[in-house]
């Protein structure tokens, strides 16, 4: 499935004018950010899945965010993702037989690529970076995305980071998309600091795969270090989505990960409730502390929070893909992978039933003694 140039050969890209008044704000607020953001900070890779059907094209869906921190976690995600689909989608057991051999085949093998049924699905790989500048990280945009009333509650449920995102290589892009992709073919790791392997296969890939697309703007929780930024949290899907997971560290996961509220306790009680209903003693100073920094950042949009002498900033972070003549870069054989493929779900038969362990069993035990 051919898509493009051959390898080292760039696309041409299609640039259109803005013409919508909101998309011209948006144009020109990018064209700002450029002028006082002239360096790039990369962090490394994250992965994802994609998936392109048989109908041809170059296009490519994310059916997995491309947020995952090594490879082996996508394909464990795809993984999850097919075994789903065996267990509640398919159309008959032909269909489920080969989704589960699918399934067979991730538990014990590092799959990149895999074809089942009409559709082609592939682990993909993109670089996250910040665009920096005097001030430091770049901060969300005045055009970014903010919702009009903000949702601080921890349980609602949010659009979630690349949902229905297409990568499409051949779509038009304005001027400014044009000019941060034209500016970004060329990015690639240097210095003594990355291993041989890493920098040979990050040159390489400027030939492989010389084309970039760039995935919709994410936003991260970054702590200050004595040595820079480091974050604290995975993208998410708008600056709001950012501050509200900082609230929530501040209200509730942090107050049990000190000690200072019980696991074991009522999932509703956090700082805020407890602060409220009174206390004395340093466990209550602190659960005061973080319900008054909470309450900061819920002030407005709050980009930057001091908490305990430490600075917590609401970064503006990108996602570059490498693009390639058969579409999206796939893992490199230097990224390295956190753990072994392995299985995830329990079986399933034929008809879609779950496999208890204790049947799975059973059955490996009996074709054991047929044996």
């Amino acid at each position: 499935m051919g898509s493009g140039p051959g390898p080292g050969t760039a696309r041409p890209m299609v640039v259109r004018v803005p013409v919508d008044p909101v998309e011209a704000v948006v144009e020109a607020d990018a064209a700002d950010a450029a002028k006082q953001l002239a360096k790039v900070a990369v962090r490394g890779p994250l992965f994802g899945v994609a998936a392109q059907d048989d109908r041809g094209g170059p296009a490519w869906s994310v059916v997995s965010a491309v947020t995952l921190g090594c490879p082996q976690q996508a394909r464990d995600s795809l993984n999850s993702l097919l075994w789903y689909r065996a267990k509640d989608d398919a159309r008959d057991r032909a269909e489920r037989r080969e989704l589960l051999a699918a399934v067979a085949r991730l538990e014990s093998e590092c799959v990149d690529d895999l074809t089942v049924g009409c559709t082609r699905y592939r682990v993909v790989r993109a670089e996250e970076y910040a665009a920096t500048g005097p001030a430091g990280i770049e901060e969300p945009r005045p055009t970014d995305p903010e919702p009009a009333v903000p949702d601080w509650t921890h349980s609602s449920r949010h659009p979630e980071i690349d949902d229905g995102l297409v990568l499409h290589p051949d779509a038009p892009v304005t001027p400014m998309q044009a000019a941060e992709r034209l500016a970004l073919r060329g990015l690639s790791y240097a210095g003594a600091r990355y291993p041989a392997a890493v920098l040979a296969d990050s040159r390489r890939a400027l030939q492989t795969h010389p084309d970039v697309l760039l995935l919709p703007a994410a936003f991260t929780v970054m702590e200050r270090t004595g040595t820079g930024w480091k974050p604290v949290s995975g993208p998410h899907v708008s600056a709001h989505a950012a501050r509200r997971s900082l609230d929530f560290t501040l209200t509730w996961a942090w107050p049990r990960m000190y000690g200072l509220i019980p696991i074991e306790s009522d999932p509703t009680a956090d700082a805020r409730t407890l602060t409220a209903a009174g206390g004395s003693g340093s466990e209550a100073e602190q659960l005061a502390e973080y319900a008054a920094a909470a309450d900061r950042l819920r002030a407005g949009r709050v980009n930057r929070l001091e908490v305990d002498d430490t600075l917590y900033l609401i970064a503006r972070t990108r996602r570059l893909v490498r693009w390639g003549p058969d579409g999206p870069e796939g893992p490199r054989p230097s990224d390295v992978n956190g753990h072994e493929p392995g299985r995830i779900h329990l079986g399933l038969d034929e008809d879609g039933n779950v496999l208890p362990e204790r049947d799975e069993g059973e059955r490996a035990g009996a074709g054991e003694e047929t044996d």
